[in-house]
């Protein structure tokens, strides 16, 4: 299959480096847009359509998912396929993604189950030294294989190569969709009607070549995303705003506000889901017992639901400090390797039930952690859906630390009666010492 040259990935890296050094730009997407104004035929053709693209897409993802070498989005075509030229490379770079983000997180889960092994070898080795039995609850971490990526939904990550954008000029719509298809030189041209909030984002702003098409129960949606510069980087004079992510708080600053809560209902919803999960746990371990094969799972809509407004609520508790700070430096503590299995394993013994129910409160600080970095640095994960443009430098320190910043000395926020006084490290330049725990 014959393709016009592409630049290597060395070349693509230099470029980018070039633009960083003048010029930052995030992604930005658009809520999706229905497409309810296209006729039954036109939806038919791009159900043809995703009926060859998807399967080959997976062909890709199993194939660069088993590779050793790094998945190329620029590598030569393998499979055969009906698609056209710049189709079959749009399914090769959406795949090379799909597996490469894969190939990170389960690199990173295995590091991290390295990790706990080291510290359950350790642990039993104090105890034996000590004398002391170890803790029966807390058990030998073994390292379960990941599953390879499985493509259900729908979806065309497209270029301009293949679907394209144009402005509406003599119709009642706002834009129209012009799709490559599988019938070469008949593109299919679908209309997009926007919603008044899809035109308030959009008002002033000029969409790149970037868009993609799902489907999701039977319908298909559109998203559409644009380009922003933001500034290089913040002023060294502005002021430094410490973050710490709690538990009954979402975050609280050095400024001694607070942001997002999980007391009142959401605590109240929490507590029944827990409830509800461990009588289905219960009832999953009595039939286990009776040998019964297919056992319930523990989950239910309502946990789903549950998962969705925290993350919700975290998002919004984000926004607010961000738009509170601007062009402000943030600092805050460094919660990406926090584990799940290594807390539970140095909990006390006298917490007894108590400990299941605090297994909840480091991955919502993660949660916290993730949608702080991911509206401070959107320039490295390349998009940023819904979030706040500001000025903001992000600085993350090793665990406590976070709570060090300039004009933190003396700072004791409420939650945080019992601990000592934290101040300024010397990485701030202060002078002052850091005297918070490790």
């Amino acid at each position: 299959m014959s393709r016009k040259p592409e630049k290597t990935p060395e070349q693509d890296k230099q470029k980018r480096k070039r633009k960083k050094k003048t010029k930052q730009t995030i992604t930005r997407a658009v809520t999706p847009i229905r497409l309810i104004e296209a006729n039954v035929g036109k939806l038919a053709a791009l159900d043809k359509l995703m009926a060859v693209y998807l399967p080959l897409c997976q062909q890709y993802v199993t194939w660069f998912s088993r590779a050793e070498r790094v998945p190329d989005r620029y590598t030569d075509p393998v499979f055969e396929s009906d698609l056209s030229e710049r189709l079959h490379r749009v399914a090769i770079q959406q795949a090379a993604g799909i597996a490469k983000s894969f190939r990170t997180n389960r690199q990173a889960a295995y590091d991290a189950s390295l990790e706990n092994l080291a510290d359950y070898t350790a642990a039993k080795a104090q105890a034996l030294a000590s004398g002391k039995p170890l803790d029966m609850e807390r058990k030998e971490p073994e390292w379960h294989e990941w599953n390879l990526p499985e493509l259900r939904v729908p979806c065309i990550q497209a270029n301009a190569n293949v679907v394209v954008v144009e402005k509406s000029e003599d119709t009642t719509f706002d834009y129209w969709l012009r799709i490559s298809t599988l019938d070469k030189g008949n593109p299919l041209r679908v209309p997009v009607k926007l919603a008044s909030y899809h035109k308030q984002a959009l008002e002033g702003r000029t969409l790149n070549g970037s868009t993609t098409l799902h489907k999701r129960n039977g319908v298909w949606w559109l998203t559409l995303s644009f380009d922003e510069d933001v500034p290089l980087q913040t002023a060294t004079s502005a002021p430094c705003v410490g973050v710490d992510v709690g538990i009954a708080n979402f975050i609280t600053t050095s400024t001694g506000k607070q942001y997002g809560t999980f007391h009142g209902k959401l605590a109240r919803r929490q507590k029944r889901d827990r409830e509800k999960r461990r009588r289905k746990a219960k009832l999953r371990a009595c039939l286990k017992k009776k040998g019964v094969e297919n056992l319930p799972s523990t989950s239910s809509a309502t946990g789903q639901r549950l998962s969705r407004h925290v993350r919700q609520e975290i998002n919004r508790a984000v926004n607010l400090l961000l738009e509170e700070h601007q062009d402000a430096r943030i600092i805050y503590e460094d919660l990406w390797r926090i584990s799940l299995s290594n807390l539970l394993g140095r909990l006390p013994n006298a917490e007894g039930p108590r400990t299941r129910s605090r297994l909840l409160t480091p991955r919502r600080s993660v949660l916290v952690a993730i949608s702080l970095t991911a509206r401070i640095e959107p320039i490295s994960r390349r998009s940023a859906v819904g979030s706040v443009a500001t000025a903001i430098t992000l600085i993350t320190m090793p665990r406590s630390i976070s709570r060090v910043a300039i004009e933190m000395q003396n700072c004791r926020p409420a939650r945080r009666k019992s601990r000592s006084k934290h101040s300024c490290c010397d990485d701030m330049r202060c002078g002052s010492r850091y005297t918070g725990s490790p």
